[in-house]
């Protein structure tokens, strides 16, 4: 239903890493490229750095589909393994298999002789280690000796470990030095400006078949660039939260008001304020009505637990937003709700409505 009310094919703010929605800013378009040059180039070693959200998963899937069947490629990211483990899910991504019964000298002759049939056939060997800020050190320690399968002209292995800045503290550290200078390029993923929040907007609405005038108006741009910080995984919740509202409410574009309900309805430290517990600690009492509009100084959309809120919630909501334009210092802009909102109402009482009928 909400497709149809904005004219998609498909959810534009999807949560997992669809390459075929990969926005490449000139960040990214550069990190990719520094990637590629770094395999070519015969670099050996390579890190990735990037904040949690910012696509590094997408652009690692990106830079395995570009090198195609130039490479033949491992890419791992459960990293949470001792050295003989890590040799196993390297061998059981290329599909080898690795017994039990194997010991790690064993598996690293099989690797060798496949890294042997690779430069035989002038195919590069590609190991891509994503979340590596979880890895132990000694399995660091081992992906450094890794590194040791060479020939007197070439790296037999390249190398790319990924991860969050956790990662390059980690390579910081004194007794990571060998490892540290055998890597030879650190590519970073910066966040994202305000052009450019805008331009990925935009292009993931049209990858999900979006063709009309702009959805969001320079001022939820804005709002979105600093709710965000520029994380694409942050942009997309406040994104796909924005549309579902505005489309609660009957509405076609979404501005900047709409954004920061959002942001407010997303900020889990307010809602832990106002609880005064752990999140995850507090249970609602049977029928509870769970809308911003219950507390001082309210000015959010009704939070999710309220969009599923029972029949009979609306007369409670009524009340309490009368309670709330009587209490003092509530201020002005509580008194004259924008009409939006009124219309809008519960959200899961509205996006209900529209699936029946």
């Amino acid at each position: 239903m909400l497709l149809d009310h904005y004219g998609l094919r498909e959810q534009p703010f999807g949560v997992t890493p669809n390459p075929r929605f990969l926005h490449l800013s000139p960040g990214h378009r550069e990190a990719l490229a520094s990637l590629i040059y770094g395999i070519d180039s015969g670099r050996g070693f390579l890190a990735l750095i990037a904040p949690p959200g910012m696509g590094k998963t997408t652009l690692l899937f990106q830079l395995l589909d570009r090198l195609g069947n130039t490479a033949r490629t491992v890419f791992l990211f459960q990293t949470q393994c001792d050295a003989r483990g890590f040799m196993r899910s390297i061998m059981l991504d290329l599909g080898l298999g690795a017994s039990e019964s194997e010991d790690l000298v064993t598996l690293q002759s099989r690797l060798n002789d496949v890294l042997i049939e690779e430069l035989q056939a002038r195919r590069k060997f590609v190991l891509v280690v994503d979340e590596a800020q979880n890895l132990e050190d000694s399995a660091l320690e081992f992906i450094r000796m890794l590194s040791n399968f060479e020939t007197a002209r070439e790296k037999l292995m390249h190398i790319i470990l990924a991860g969050q800045p956790q990662l390059a503290e980690k390579l910081a550290r004194p007794s990571m030095v060998q490892l540290r200078q055998r890597v030879s390029m650190f590519v970073r993923l910066r966040p994202l400006g305000v052009t450019e929040t805008g331009d990925y907007i935009d292009h993931r609405l049209r990858i999900a078949g979006y063709s009309g005038a702009a959805l969001f108006n320079r001022s939820a741009v804005n709002a979105i660039a600093g709710l965000s910080g520029g994380i694409p995984r942050n942009i997309n919740n406040l994104c796909f939260n924005a549309l579902s509202l505005a489309y609660a409410g009957g509405r076609k574009t979404i501005d900047s008001d709409i954004v920061r309900e959002v942001g407010s309805d997303l900020d889990l430290g307010v809602l832990a304020a106002e609880t005064g517990v752990a999140i995850s600690s507090q249970a609602p009492e049977a029928g509870a009505s769970f809308s911003r509009a219950n507390r001082p100084g309210a000015n959010g959309w009704a939070v999710m637990l309220d969009r599923i809120a029972p029949a009979g919630a609306e007369e409670a909501r009524s009340g309490a937003a009368r309670r709330i334009r009587a209490t003092p210092g509530a201020g002005p802009a509580l008194v004259a709700e924008p009409k939006w909102k009124e219309a809008a109402g519960s959200l899961a009482g509205r996006l209900r409505d529209r699936m029946v009928h």
